[in-house]
């Protein structure tokens, strides 16, 4: 996470990284949740496994500000089938949402992430063209719509 805090930094966000335990999602969550309590104002969010524990907290009624999913872990590689249980909890997220993904990233097919897209009541879906699932080369046009959609939760 330290060049997707780092480039938020620079953007001029308050930007900070939870070191989350490893594993399963749903063991990751209290520690998500102690984090972000007491901040009703937070946007948060994550790369891959920290963006499906931050939905997760969304989901249980969490009240973020905005919810900022890099690179969603929408499948496995090769297991695409596992798309429809990784977001059987997204209806339930209320607050606004921006997925960013790569065009070429193996954890996410395209169709089957614009098909789960419409299960979130509030989103946008951003495509990075040439990017995969760490946004290698493509990490700045990442961040830039992070920060343009981050902007405008504050107006």
């Amino acid at each position: 996470m330290r060049p997707y805090v780092a480039g938020l930094r620079e953007r001029g966000f308050d930007a900070e990284a939870i070191e989350l335990p490893r594993g399963d999602a749903q063991r990751a969550v209290p520690v998500f949740r102690r984090v972000a309590e007491g901040q009703p104002t937070l946007a948060a969010g994550g790369h891959s496994f920290g963006g499906r524990v931050a939905s997760l907290v969304a989901a249980e009624g969490f009240e973020f500000a905005g919810l900022l999913l890099f690179s969603y872990p929408l499948h496995p590689p090769g297991k695409p089938d596992a798309w429809d249980a990784r977001t059987e909890h997204w209806p339930r997220i209320t607050c606004p949402v921006l997925l960013l993904s790569g065009d070429r990233d193996q954890f996410a097919r395209l169709d089957l992430l614009r098909q789960a897209a419409l299960r979130l009541p509030r989103h946008e879906l951003h495509v990075i063209a040439g990017a995969g699932h760490g946004f290698r080369g493509e990490l700045n046009a990442a961040l830039d719509i992070a920060s343009g959609w981050l902007g405008r939760l504050t107006t």
